[in-house]
């Protein structure tokens, strides 16, 4: 049981070196695009849920 458990971490070391991990310029970059994608969502869902809540107290 230990040799598995031995092995396993041997195989998830070996894995991670293998990982290509990005620059900090590429991160922050990454996080700009995500935050922004998550602000204009935001807004949108906002305004059309305005717009929604406009229309049914017309209809209402």
């Amino acid at each position: 049981m230990i040799r598995k458990i031995s092995g396993f971490f041997e195989s998830v070391q070996f894995e991670m070196n293998k990982v290509s991990w990005p620059t900090w310029d590429e991160l922050k970059g990454s996080t700009y695009v995500v935050l922004g994608l998550a602000f204009l969502l935001g807004v949108f869902l906002f305004i059309v849920d305005q717009i929604l809540n406009f229309v049914m107290q017309i209809v209402l």
